[in-house]
Formats: C-alpha cells, structure tokens, sequence
C-alpha cells in the first residue's frame, strides 16, 4: 500500500496551483492582446493557416495596387485618345472647308496657320507622359517617341519617319494574370509609310492649302476618315480592358473580405467566451488556494499569494 507523506501532499499542490494560475495566465494573456494564437504551441495547425491568410492578404493588397495603377494608366490613355480625336476631327472639319472652291487663298492660308496649331497639339498629344513615362513609346518610356524639330515655318517638321517602341507594359493583376495596358504611338497616329499617317495627312493637307491645290486636300478626307476610325478602335480597346480591370478589382476586394473574415475566425479572441472563462479559472484558482491552506502550513500559502 503506498503510503502518502506530506510532501507528497506539498508537491502535488504546487504542481495543480501553478498550472491552475498558468491557465488563468493563458486567458488573460488573449484577453489583453484580443488573439488567441499568440505563439505557434497555441494553436499548430492554426498558426498554418494564420501564416497562409496573411500571405494571401499580402499578395492581394499588391495587386490592388497594380490593379489601380493599370485603371490610373487605362484612364489617361483614354483621354489622350479623346483628344487626338477631337484635333483630328477639328482636322478634318478644315478639310472640308477648304475643299468647297469658294475659298479665296488668302482664306486657305488661315486654314493653313490653324491646321500648323492642330499639328502642334498632335504632336504634344504624341508625346504625353503620366508620372514621367512617355505613354505612347512601349517600353522605352523614357525616350521621347516623337522628337520633332522646328521647321522653317516655325512649327514641328513632322516629316521625320517615326517609330515607336513596340514593348508591351505588362502589370500583374492577379495570380498568374497579366495584362498589356498601353498603346504605341504607330498603333495610333499610323506608321512610318501609312497613307493615313495623321502627320503624313497634315504634310500633305498644308501643302496642298500653300499651293492652293483643292484637290489634294479634298483627297485627304478618305485617309483622316480612316485615322479616325483607328483612334475609336482604340479607345474601344482601352474600354474593354478598363473594364476587366475593373473586374478584377471588385473580385480582389471581395477576396480581401473573405480572408480577412477567415483570418479573423482564426487568430481573434473570443472576448465573452474568454471572460466567462476568466472567472472560471479564478474562482478555480482561489479555490485551490482555500483547499490548500487545508493541507499545508498557512505560511506557505500565504507565500504563494
């Protein structure tokens, strides 16, 4: 028969006072920092899962990004796109103008000097930036893609033979997801060669009002008809992709809820649950403290308060 001495007693009301105070500890440690994974033994296969959701929030948060700086990019492309538009359709209202006869050549050369004006504006439309990029040259946005010089009459030569780069500005908007989000400036304004180059169209047009060949101006109209058509087709596809982005914008937002909720499920305290707790293991511990003052001298338990 095993015989029970006191310090048998002593030693196994320590061991259940520490590890009554040592749960009570736990408990209060969760109610003041609000989780209830505060180091991995808490909770192995939790903290797993805590670890994984805040990747995931991490990767989604910068890909929120991305998705914002595409839509910032997507919009001003758009504008741009409207402006070219409007200058090119300012163009071709002169054309049509200058091309009825009744045009004395003095009136041809003031339909000359504003066609010079819409030939500046295109040419500063050509080289517009967004945060310092040039957004008509691929990916060499740093170099100026339509670097015209000053010609004779003062305004920009544009019979330079231009090309832009053709590099494709890709932005991650998602895993495994990339989306080429501007426009070269050929694509645009036509290439090196193209009958409806809209600088080659504003060559010809000037020369054809300094000589006063209607003709030649009228036979512009077809090819700015054509640019004009390239121009809509773009902003056509500028809107398609701005509203795939703005798809997956929503579902990233919506993402972003779903494991902030699942990270929350999994690393937030239950404050009700641990208060009620709380009390529990207080009035667990104390008891213990009252049973023991029973079993061993009130001096040591007085100690241990």
């Amino acid at each position: 028969m095993l015989r029970v001495t006191s310090n048998m007693m002593n030693s196994q009301l320590l061991l259940n006072l520490n590890r009554n105070a040592r749960t009570m500890n736990d408990t209060q440690l969760q109610l003041s920092s609000g989780r209830k994974i505060n180091k991995p033994s808490d909770d192995p296969v939790g903290i797993t899962y805590s670890l994984r959701y805040r990747a995931e929030l991490s990767s989604n948060e910068q890909y929120t990004k991305n998705v914002d700086s595409a839509l910032s990019w997507l919009d001003y492309n758009d504008t741009v796109l409207g402006q070219a538009g409007d200058v090119v359709q300012r163009l071709r209202e002169l054309t049509v103008q200058a091309s009825t006869g009744s045009n004395p050549q003095s009136a041809l050369d003031s339909i000359n000097q504003e066609v010079m004006q819409l030939k500046e504006q295109l040419v500063d439309i050509s080289n517009s930036k967004l945060n310092g990029k040039y957004i008509f040259n691929g990916e060499q946005y740093n170099t100026k893609p339509y670097d015209f010089a000053k010609g004779s009459d003062g305004t920009y030569d544009v019979s330079k033979n231009i090309t832009t780069d053709t590099g494709q500005i890709q932005y991650i908007v998602g895993e495994g997801v990339q989306m080429p989000i501007n426009m070269t400036g050929n694509d645009v304004f036509g290439h090196t060669g193209d009958a409806d180059n809209i600088f080659t169209i504003i060559n010809n047009i000037s020369s054809s009002l300094t000589s006063g060949d209607l003709v030649g101006v009228s036979s512009q109209l077809d090819k700015i008809d054509t640019r004009v058509e390239t121009i809509l087709s773009s902003r056509a596809e500028i809107g398609a992709k701005t509203n795939r982005v703005e798809l997956i914008r929503d579902r990233l937002s919506d993402l972003n809820i779903n494991l902030t909720d699942l990270q929350a499920k999994t690393e937030d305290a239950d404050y009700e649950g641990l208060i009620m707790q709380s009390k529990i293991q207080e009035n667990i511990y104390n008891a213990s403290l009252s049973v023991g003052a029973k079993i061993i001298s009130t001096s040591l338990v007085d100690f241990i308060r």
